[in-house]
């Protein structure tokens, strides 16, 4: 892999705010951003959308995606997705589309794909461990399942959609579940990442953990 741009990996489970700190950090470093999850929830949305739910046809799906990231909007078929996909449901949906084996085939490639200079801040929950083993710097960002929940909770809220604190609970300790016990690329830490607990720690505490770490690394503009 010599020669390739520089990653930075951030992986962690559900709520733990990997997106905001990824294109935070993206941003200061001035490296493209990469939110992995968003292709996954893109293919729940089609699957919402058809009712296919067959790994084969799923896995079709993923490939052929025709899908444009700009401007911090995700674009599908010309149609702005950005919101429906962040949905309850359709976050329900695409935990149950990640552990299949042929539809993480069938991306794999296209998130590597997004690997261009300068570098890359990609965010997931294998980003370091499958994607992008080779990456610089990898992070496994969490926080007490308590205050993920509370945070998702707040953030819906603001967003003018109602939402049950206990309810959502319960769905992120699913979803934890789930992630951690699958048989393909399982939510751990790689074992040579840097673990996160942002649980008493602000946005802008985390964001500048990182960055410092990446400024070690002689990462980034200006570093």
């Amino acid at each position: 892999m010599k020669g390739l741009p520089p990653v930075v990996a951030i992986d962690g489970p559900s709520a733990s705010g990997k997106g905001t700190i990824a294109s935070r950090v993206a941003s200061a470093l001035g490296f493209r951003y990469l939110e992995s999850g968003a292709l996954y929830r893109l293919v729940a949305l089609e699957s919402l959308r058809t009712g296919k739910r067959e790994e084969g046809d799923l896995a079709a799906i993923a490939r052929d995606l025709p899908v444009d990231f700009h401007g911090g909007k995700v674009i599908l078929r010309k149609q702005d997705v950005t919101e429906e996909i962040r949905s309850e449901a359709c976050g329900v949906r695409a935990s149950e589309v990640a552990p299949l084996a042929a539809v993480r085939r069938a991306l794999l490639e296209r998130q590597r794909g997004f690997r261009r200079p300068p570098g890359l801040v990609a965010d997931g929950r294998d980003m370091g461990t499958v994607v992008f083993p080779d990456a610089t710097l990898k992070v496994f960002l969490t926080a007490a399942p308590e205050v993920r929940a509370e945070r998702r909770h707040k953030q819906l809220i603001e967003k003018g959609i109602s939402a049950n604190l206990r309810a959502l609970s319960r769905d992120l300790a699913d979803r934890d579940a789930r992630d951690a016990n699958r048989a393909v690329a399982p939510l751990v830490p790689a074992p040579d990442s840097q673990v996160l607990d942002s649980s008493a720690l602000s946005i802008d505490e985390v964001v500048q953990r990182i960055v410092g770490w990446c400024r070690e690394r002689k990462l980034g503009g200006g570093a």
